[in-house]
């Protein structure tokens, strides 16, 4: 199965951010974009010890917003 991670860098902590949407409790953070994806693909497969999990919502994409 493949999943869109959104994925962020905190310059507070020097940590990269990810979360699958729609996938509630798909959230983790590395020191780098390998570590994260690691750690996501951990957290995906602990949500599906019980079966394949279920997205709540389906990701579209991204907007760019033009503030005037």
């Amino acid at each position: 199965m493949n999943y869109t991670a959104i994925v962020e860098y905190c310059k507070d902590t020097g940590l990269y951010v990810g979360y699958i949407p729609g996938l509630s409790g798909a959230h983790t953070q590395g020191e780098t974009l390998d570590e994260l994806n690691k750690n996501l693909q951990e957290v995906i497969a602990m949500l599906s010890e019980s079966g394949p999990p279920r997205l709540e919502t389906q990701f579209i994409g991204t907007q760019q917003i033009v503030v005037t």
